[in-house]
């Protein structure tokens, strides 16, 4: 990125491609004189960045304290998941009867890309293309206004995967990105569409969220203040 073509929106997708590649974590402090050091810019334009990824839903500011990537609730993390099966079940139904053998080489080409990645030792360019694979998706079958909507949706639902220690298999998700593009290049839209919303519901069910074993607010107080079972000695 050269000095020129610095401004507080590149600096925000800058940002949104570390999330992406698992390079930033959920929960993680962004500090703004770091930040302007890091990009060679003034303060302000930076809070204009994160400005920018607080209105998109990726960043907070934390009084006294500054500016932290988000941490998505369970909720959240299923509404991401859940939105991405509508947008992407959506994009490929949109693919039927269209002509699509540049769509299938480009695809082809991403997904060779993955398994390089796999077999190297780059975690952040494997979790990159492996995130990005919908993205470009989207943009080869010409949804340019989908494009920038899945991609934060992708990274929303790449910090649940981070927050909630995904057990997803790098290699599993290559081979269902491959899954599909068969499909697709067998005219076989409607099974490209299920193994689409299967492989997202894959990845959501591989997270490690319970839920239903949160206590409510007065069970936690009960179990803060309940007494601690010392050894018998110590009674």
């Amino acid at each position: 990125m050269t000095a020129d073509a610095v401004n507080p929106t590149s600096i925000a997708e800058r940002v949104v491609e570390a999330i992406l590649a698992q390079k930033l974590a959920p929960g993680e402090r962004l500090g703004e004189q770091a930040l302007a050091e890091n990009f060679a810019v003034s303060r302000t334009m930076v809070r204009e960045a994160l400005m920018q990824l607080q209105a998109r839903g990726f960043v907070e500011v934390q009084s006294r304290r500054g500016w932290y990537v988000v941490e998505p609730s369970a909720d959240e993390a299923r509404d991401a998941f859940s939105a991405r099966r509508i947008v992407e079940a959506g994009i490929l139904a949109e693919s039927e009867g269209r002509p699509l053998q540049k769509v299938i080489r480009k695809l082809r080409d991403h997904i060779a890309d993955e398994r390089r990645a796999i077999e190297g030792a780059d975690a952040a360019t494997r979790a990159f293309l492996l995130a990005d694979f919908h993205v470009c998706l989207a943009e080869q079958m010409g949804h340019q206004l989908l494009v920038d909507v899945l991609r934060d949706l992708t990274a929303r639902t790449t910090l649940a995967a981070t927050l909630y220690q995904s057990k997803h298999e790098a290699g599993q998700s290559c081979a269902e990105h491959g899954a599909i593009v068969a499909a697709l290049e067998a005219g076989d839209t409607a099974t490209a569409r299920k193994l689409m919303i299967d492989h997202i519901g894959n990845v959501e069910r591989s997270l490690e969220v319970d839920t239903a074993a949160a206590p409510d607010a007065p069970a936690r107080l009960r179990a803060t203040l309940s007494p601690v079972a010392l050894p018998r000695a110590r009674r």
